[in-house]
């Protein structure tokens, strides 16, 4: 067994998350040290693309900020996340949706998948 994967496998703690893929909107929470004050943020966006895998595995959400699209990269065990909801499932057809940088307006929606 590879040395690594061992220590990656005993030593990082696993966040319980929800399952979540590209074109599913979600919302991450997470800490943000500020000196001596921690506050939580939240980040509501679609996902983009999920890469890598065990600890190393990481998340990308891009969200629009007024006419400005902001991208944020999480990685998945990341201590400071204290949760993730998924707001809605998507209906996409790839596992990494880059080409969703270049919509706009009516074009970048994504259709809901019903369960």
């Amino acid at each position: 067994m590879d040395l690594v994967k061992f220590v990656q496998e005993e030593f990082v703690t696993k966040n319980e998350l929800p399952k979540f893929a590209a074109g599913d909107t979600i919302t991450v929470y997470y800490e943000i040290r500020e000196g001596e004050k921690v506050r939580t943020q939240f980040f509501r966006g679609v996902v983009i693309q999920k890469r890598g895998s065990g600890a190393s595995e990481t998340f990308t959400i891009r969200k629009m900020s007024g006419t400005i699209g902001v991208e944020r990269i999480f990685p998945l065990n990341l201590p400071a996340i204290q949760k993730i909801e998924v707001n809605k499932t998507g209906k996409v057809r790839r596992a990494r949706i880059y080409y969703f940088r270049g919509l706009t307006g009516k074009k970048a929606r994504i259709k809901e998948r019903r369960n």
